[in-house]
């Protein structure tokens, strides 16, 4: 093998996820094993997190060294304990953006479809009640929980694009929530966009151009020159 075949395969790119938007190719890498805070041994399946770092989640590229938002500094100063639960933190998916009158019968009836629900819980304040617009549910299978991701990310449930995602709080350290200024994706409005989640990855960083390049680049029409 090649030094620049043995450089692509240790790249971070070729550690991609085995779960993948519907519109991404079909091929699929094997997630990667590590050590949870707790010990145990879990799947890691996002393409360069082993663990959860507020800084580089704000950067596009995960390149970032500085907070660039005050929400990654409330990140950093804050401190998260995970939830306690006797499901399966590996089977365990994060349902996330549910119409707040979506009830757990309704997303049993919808998950099942993809495999054996062992246990749902939608998420409620103690106080009111109501639904927090997020929940998690339990599978039998990891092969469950990727086909319910493969065809439920990002879908239309009950009038709401839901999130669908492995649950990270207690598998992967560090983990801070959107509530805490982590967690993954947001929209731009808020002016809080994370990256390096399934639905907004980290992007190869930007390359400046030298003026051999630009030139050329201004020849074939570049920025309409």
């Amino acid at each position: 093998m090649s030094d620049e075949q043995k450089s692509a395969k240790n790249s971070p790119s070729s550690h991609h996820s085995e779960v993948r938007d519907s519109k991404s190719s079909s091929q699929t890498v094997e997630p990667r094993d590590a050590k949870s805070s707790s010990g145990q041994t879990v799947k890691y399946w996002y393409p360069y997190c082993i663990t959860y770092d507020p800084i580089q989640a704000g950067s596009i590229d995960g390149t970032d060294t500085i907070p660039h938002d005050r929400a990654i500094l409330r990140a950093l100063r804050s401190t998260y304990k995970p939830h306690t639960s006797s499901t399966d933190p590996t089977r365990t998916l994060f349902i996330g953006r549910l119409n707040k009158n979506s009830r757990e019968a309704d997303l049993e009836q919808a998950f099942a479809e993809y495999g054996k629900v062992i246990s749902v819980r939608v998420v409620r304040d103690f106080v009111t009640g109501h639904s927090k617009r997020y929940g998690f549910l339990e599978y039998d299978c990891e092969k469950a929980c990727l086909a319910a991701i493969r065809a439920l990310n990002r879908q239309n449930f009950q009038g709401s694009e839901i999130i669908v995602d492995f649950e990270c709080g207690r598998v992967l350290p560090g983990w801070k929530p959107r509530r805490l200024g982590g967690g993954w994706g947001g929209n731009r409005n808020s002016g809080q966009l994370r990256f390096g989640g399934r639905n907004k990855p980290w992007v190869k960083p930007v390359q400046l151009m030298n003026e051999r390049e630009l030139g050329e680049w201004r020849k074939q029409g570049g920025a309409g020159s």
